[in-house]
């Protein structure tokens, strides 16, 4: 049977027929999203329930945007290497400084990845590091004020597995090259003010104690970073606390305003009590790697 000429499809009506198609199946795939993504929120606002008043008591905890901002994927391309960055907004000064920095990732079997304390006078601003994480969850940065208030923010990562992806590292390598560390340091051309930009890399497996060994099939036992000072001169400008959630090969990026020292000095505490300690000069405006 022929078809006639006003009843077949031209081309703009072919195409905007296929276009109603995607648009619908596009329509159907979110509409899934989202009543996938519905009980790991519910779940997730439930577990920070629980989890605050550990964390925090009964302290009130503010809206903290305008004092902090945190940066996260929404869907996670590796969930044992997600990064995150931190950025406090409010100026800091003797009267409203960050004093700590809490980061928290609620799904994770220890849900405390970090907490980074930085002293006033260091002006320091920004951190970046990765994270592992373990399931659908809140990611949350917790500001410290040196007047006691509490702000925070957080955003909803998708990621799952984070904490018991086996590592990426051949394992007599890693034993070999634990504690190495690199200092790579920046600063941005024409930029008159003093802050410097610092990166921090140091070689550790980080061991979550929920991976397995991929020869014996049994689980690693967790062995991880577990505080790391990093000073200029004798003087503390930035400490870390770390746990499992930290990534392997642990990364640490960060600003700070120099305070006339001209070394830079880390010392690094594994959970066996392994003890890393590495000084560099403190650059000038060119970066420099080492």
């Amino acid at each position: 049977m022929r078809v006639s000429e006003e009843r077949r499809a031209s081309p703009v009506s072919l195409v905007t027929g296929i276009n109603r198609c995607v648009a619908i199946i596009g329509l159907a795939t979110c509409l899934i999203g989202l009543a996938m993504a519905a009980p790991a929120l519910a779940r997730d606002d439930e577990t920070w329930r629980e989890l605050r008043p550990d964390l925090f008591g009964e302290r009130e905890i503010l809206d903290g945007k305008g004092h902090l901002s945190l940066e996260t994927p929404y869907r996670a391309h590796d969930a044992a290497l997600v990064p995150v960055t931190i950025k406090l907004l409010a100026e800091q000064g003797p009267a409203s400084a960050v004093k700590a920095v809490t980061l928290v990732i609620d799904e994770n079997p220890a849900p405390v990845a970090a907490v980074f304390k930085m002293a006033p006078e260091s002006s320091i601003a920004y951190l970046s590091t990765r994270v592992r994480v373990n399931d659908y969850s809140h990611v949350r940065a917790i500001a410290e004020m040196s007047d006691g208030k509490l702000y925070m923010v957080s955003n909803f990562v998708k990621a799952s597995g984070g904490c018991s992806a086996p590592s990426s590292k051949n394992a007599e390598l890693t034993i070999v090259q634990m504690g190495k560390m690199r200092l790579r340091q920046y600063a941005n051309e024409g930029d008159q003010t003093p802050i410097r930009e610092a990166q921090l890399q140091i070689r550790h497996p980080n061991h979550s104690g929920l991976q397995m060994d991929q020869v014996t099939g049994y689980y690693i036992p967790a062995h991880f970073v577990q505080t790391i000072d990093i000073r200029q001169g004798e003087k503390s400008i930035l400490s870390i606390e770390g746990a499992i959630s930290l990534s392997e090969d642990p990364s640490i990026r960060f600003r700070f305003k120099p305070n006339g020292q001209s070394k830079l000095k880390v010392r690094v505490e594994d959970t066996e009590d392994n003890v890393f300690e590495k000084a560099w000069d403190l650059a000038g405006p060119r970066a420099k790697g080492s």
